[in-house]
């Protein structure tokens, strides 16, 4: 038994973690790029006295996005990047910090569209602090960034891209209007059974799944119900910490694969695609393991899976793909049509799916009729 685990070098998790912040920069650097999300206006009270340059990201991160944001820190003599704020506005801090200290464009570094270079320097000092319980982007090694002219997202990906610090304040999550604490709180999920299945799990990744796994099934529909809920909140700010961790090490499958190419070619969340693919790719990975690797551990896996999410020591796989097939119905979560994807596009979005890191992950490997099926499913 052989594996490797990394993640981001300080995690701070708990009520109030967030006033540790400008003790935490002043140690990193003189002036910070602030990355919030489109109100930059409510994080600056929360690093008042250090001295920051607000940039705001309105949505997903793009290559443009990042081009833009790099020559605006260095004009500005930014030193540090703090991101706070959703997956979003993380993910985008992530790539400009590795951007202000690296020669050349995203795209020469960038999976899949790009050249997948490694980065030559580290990225400057990165602290994070998210505002959702959803990406683990705190967490993680990778930002995905979209590319309009080429209708995909791919990630900027480098283990020196961890965050220096990775602050998990639960108390920024309360009041998340319910639409994103279902979709973000789905991703989170999604970002606990994949990595808890996929062909590089290892062991640590599998305590921090089956201890996530079971914190988000009771939370989850909690914090949906009572977005005050402050025990909900931290409870689904722990799975979302425990994902990341998780995904980042052992990796994702199917989902993910899939969510990819339906981002960047269509204006959909990428929560909200996650939350729609995943009990259709749960049902077909679990009929395909039993037709074709009926004694391997993912099948053992998703068994665990059902007793975890229903809490019931007798319930199967098939039992567990129902139960998130009843949440995503629950949480009101919208089909892919909503925004705009068509039979027409399967075809397409197959093809892309598989070239995806995320599609290397599945705990089997799927056969394009039941991509398409998987797709057509969640349309």
């Amino acid at each position: 038994m052989r594996f490797e685990f990394a993640t981001a070098a300080r995690i701070v998790f708990g009520a109030g973690a967030v006033r540790e912040v400008v003790t935490a920069a002043a140690g990193m650097g003189r002036r910070a790029l602030l990355v919030t999300g489109a109100s930059p206006g409510r994080v600056a009270p929360l690093v008042a006295g250090f001295d920051t340059v607000p940039f705001a990201v309105a949505g997903e991160p793009t290559l443009e996005l990042i081009h833009l944001g790099t020559e605006f820190a260095q004009q500005e003599s930014c030193d540090l990047v703090i991101a706070i704020g959703g997956g979003s506005a993380i993910d985008a801090g992530k790539a400009l910090a590795a951007m202000l200290t690296n020669p050349g464009g995203p795209l020469q570094y960038l999976e899949v569209i790009g050249r997948g270079q490694p980065l030559v320097n580290a990225p400057a000092p990165f602290i994070a602090v998210p505002t959702t319980a959803g990406t683990g982007s705190e967490v993680t090694r990778n930002a995905v960034l979209g590319s309009p002219e080429d209708r995909v997202k791919a990630s900027l990906r480098s283990a020196s891209m961890l965050p220096r610090l990775a602050v998990v304040d639960p108390e920024l999550t309360v009041g998340l209007p319910r639409t994103v604490t279902a979709s973000t709180g789905l991703d989170a999920l999604t970002q606990l059974i994949e990595p808890y299945v996929s062909v590089r799990a290892n062991p640590m990744t599998g305590l921090f799944c089956v201890e996530g796994i079971r914190s988000a099934a009771t939370a989850l529909p909690r914090a949906w119900e009572d977005g005050s809920d402050l025990e909900a909140r931290t409870a689904m700010s722990w799975a979302a910490l425990l994902g990341g961790l998780a995904l980042a090490n052992a990796g994702l499958g199917a989902v993910h694969g899939f969510a990819a190419p339906i981002g960047g070619m269509f204006p959909a969340p990428h929560g909200a695609v996650c939350a729609a693919v995943l009990p259709h790719a749960m049902a077909v990975n679990v009929r395909a393991l039993r037709a074709r690797a009926p004694e391997g551990q993912a099948l053992r896996r998703y068994e665990e899976i059902g007793r975890l999410l229903t809490g019931r020591p007798q319930a199967t796989a098939d039992d567990g793909v129902q139960w998130v097939a009843d949440l995503c119905r629950k949480l009101e979560i919208p089909p892919l049509r909503t925004y705009g994807v068509r039979e027409e596009h399967i075809p397409d979005l197959v093809e892309k799916s598989v070239r995806t890191s995320s599609m290397k992950g599945n705990p089997i490997s799927l056969s394009a009729e039941e991509l398409r099926e998987i797709a057509a499913r969640a349309i």
